[in-house]
């Protein structure tokens, strides 16, 4: 019988320190769309003008595009030698 040697490593497309970076740019993408969220009203006849601070309207949506260029610098971030 011809058997095969299984301790052959798992070939990975990106490296750790790729995937570090891929996880920081997840959490900057998290950390804006929480600071999306809430700013409603329970009552629909009654109009909140918190819906429209800085934090919603200028860093939330800020943040997820620092997070989606984290992530496309992590696609294309070389390994090191």
């Amino acid at each position: 019988m011809n058997s095969k040697n299984n301790s052959e490593k798992p070939v990975f497309l990106f490296e750790k320190r790729n995937y570090i970076i891929m996880l920081i740019g997840l959490a900057f993408i998290a950390l804006g769309f929480i600071l999306m969220a809430g700013g409603g009203s329970d009552d629909p006849e009654v109009f909140n003008p918190e819906i429209y601070n800085w934090q919603r309207i200028r860093l939330a949506p800020t943040l997820v595009i620092v997070g989606l260029g984290i992530q496309i610098y992590a696609i294309f971030a070389k390994p090191k030698k």
